[in-house]
């Protein structure tokens, strides 16, 4: 019994770490809506979600960390659809449906997803560290590819699946960037579809 109320307690506490953080991003991103992402400080996300400035830092380490939070939470999502794709699956399409992951929210709620890439456009250093965010997503999705490839969950140094990771990712981005341009006049999946329909598909 002392085990599970242990676990009880750990769960209710995670929950609520979790809403916490929802609040707190929520205020966030309305004040860089309103007034720039470097025109508002934390100061003033931690006033306006009721909190000091030393609660806000229990929740994020940085500013910067309420916004490529969001883009974090798509990596390892992005990892298990890909798992959990038909073993018989071509890898290329294999990852094009992973992206589901992304492309099926924008659907039906664009706004959330173009106000999240508006900030990262806007802010070069969010850029950056988004740019280093989405390259981490390789580590997480190449050992699959390579497991598919190579029926070897140990060949992560496959150069074809770096390749078909990398390939996918950059489609991914591009067709991301054309879509916050035209501020989601053209649905995502549809745009990257178009993206990785360019490549001739890999008959692996």
């Amino acid at each position: 019994m002392a085990e599970t109320s242990r676990t009880v307690r750990s769960t209710l506490r995670e929950r609520t770490r979790a809403a916490m953080r929802d609040e707190v991003s929520e205020v966030a991103f309305r004040l860089f809506s309103e007034q720039g992402f470097d025109k508002t400080t934390v100061e003033q996300i931690a006033a306006e979600a009721g909190l000091s400035r030393t609660t806000f830092f229990r929740y994020f380490g940085t500013k910067e960390e309420v916004v490529l939070g969001k883009m974090s939470e798509f990596g390892p999502r992005i990892a298990a659809a890909l798992a959990a794709r038909p073993a018989e699956e071509r890898c290329w399409q294999a990852l094009r449906r992973s992206f589901d992951v992304i492309t099926e929210p924008t659907a039906d709620e664009p706004q959330p997803f173009l106000n999240l890439m508006r900030l990262l456009n806007d802010a070069c250093a969010l850029m950056t560290r988004q740019w280093e965010k989405t390259q981490g997503w390789h580590s997480l999705l190449v050992p699959e590819i390579a497991r598919r490839l190579c029926d070897d969950s140990e060949s992560t140094g496959d150069l074809r699946a770096h390749a078909l990771v990398g390939a996918a990712i950059s489609c991914l981005d591009a067709a991301t960037d054309a879509w916050t341009a035209s501020e989601g006049a053209a649905p995502l999946s549809e745009l990257l579809d178009q993206a990785m329909g360019v490549l001739v598909e890999p008959v692996i």
